[in-house]
């Protein structure tokens, strides 16, 4: 593997951290404070072509790598991991699902209104019920005639509320037989589609996250995305992407976490010295350092098999269970280097600290990523 960083994956990420530092950073407390959702800020990076990074330009998009992708939303989030959050939702999720099963009429459809950031994307699979246990869906899609009818709701998800186009898996089969599931594209404003709920989250608090309800919501059967029973396939191979997008969000966490601790270890003195001079310090920085480096690789790995169109689904996993999971450590530590001062709003960690428990629990928590990683690694 090599992973020599390429010109344009700098100049993209320059561009995402002054992207951030301009119109990021100076609001997310307040953001944050208020659960804000920052719909303008949206606008503004489909305007740099952040909001269809990987699209190819003939829909709209960037046509970039997804070494980019990571860069931009590591950037991104090393400010705010929930700009980051909603970034990698609606690229990795609904566009990322559109483009990868929509038929050439979608694509030309949606694409566009995506990549631009006209549209804001959603991603719906998730229920109150079955977080991990999708094959018992209790969101139906029943056919009649050249429509479909949906019924139920989705939780935890993405611009449930504030989503312009959103893509829909729904049990359209027995509960828990083979090709039980099928995915739509439903729009904003079609009859008997509706926001609910929206969570009041301890972490990730301007990325909003609402429920979705169908209420015997009639979709034209020119939506139906690929094959109908073929829902349940499309969302795993969606998800093996989405991984990625977690992956760089949690270590964006980290490392943003482990700057503003590093600063503050150089600053903070104590016997007439930096704290930074002391073993105890020293070692969580190197650790935290360390980590952080592992998590990067596995995530470029990733990264670079998805640009070959090779199989990701263990190295996806991989990347998303361990960067998450060093996300916490990290941003745990700062809070404990900053010391008091670390569990008040008045400096980054304690942000830091709450967003990055997501990651270990969005797109498959850390135990369901230990089971697809044991099950690839048991393939021989």
């Amino acid at each position: 593997m090599e992973f020599a960083t390429e010109e344009l994956t700098e100049q993209v990420g320059r561009t995402a951290r002054q992207f951030a530092a301009q119109h990021i950073k100076p609001y997310v407390m307040e953001w944050d404070e208020a659960q804000t959702f920052p719909h303008e800020v949206f606008k503004e990076l489909g305007r740099l072509g952040m909001m269809g990074v990987v699209v190819p330009e003939e829909y709209g998009g960037s046509g970039l790598s997804y070494l980019e992708y990571v860069a931009i939303i590591s950037e991104i989030s090393a400010v705010c991991g929930s700009i980051g959050l909603s970034l990698a939702a609606h690229n990795s999720l609904c566009t990322g699902h559109i483009l990868a099963f929509g038929s050439e009429e979608q694509k030309r459809k949606y694409l566009p209104r995506l990549a631009s950031g006209e549209a804001l994307g959603a991603w719906g699979l998730t229920e109150a019920n079955t977080g991990s246990d999708a094959g018992n869906m209790r969101c139906t899609a029943v056919r009649d005639g050249q429509d479909w009818v949906i019924n139920g709701s989705k939780n935890w998800i993405t611009h449930g509320i504030s989503g312009d186009i959103a893509v829909v898996v729904a049990r359209s089969g027995e509960p828990r037989s083979k090709n039980n599931a099928t995915a739509f594209v439903v729009e904003r404003g079609t009859p008997g589609f509706s926001g609910g709920k929206k969570e009041n989250k301890l972490g990730m608090r301007a990325s909003e996250t609402a429920e979705m309800i169908f209420e015997n919501c009639r979709v034209p059967a020119a939506n139906c995305l690929g094959e109908a029973g073929d829902g349940f396939r499309q969302a795993l191979a969606v998800l093996d992407g989405g991984r990625i997008s977690i992956a760089a969000l949690s270590l964006g966490i980290a490392k943003g976490a482990l700057a503003a601790a590093l600063q503050y270890s150089k600053e903070r003195h104590q016997f007439d010295q930096p704290i930074s001079n002391f073993q105890g310090i020293s070692f969580k920085l190197a650790d935290m350092a360390t980590e952080i480096a592992a998590a990067e690789l596995l995530t470029l790995q990733a990264a670079d098999r998805k640009n070959k169109h090779l199989p990701v689904t263990k190295e996806s996993a991989m990347a998303k269970y361990y960067a998450s999971e060093v996300a916490v450590r990290a941003a745990t530590e700062a809070v404990q280097i900053f010391g008091g001062y670390g569990y008040t709003k008045d400096f980054p960690v304690e942000k830091f600290y709450r967003d990055s428990k997501l990651c270990t629990i969005g797109e498959g928590t850390s135990e369901i990523q230990k089971i697809v990683i044991a099950r690839e690694v048991l393939k021989g």
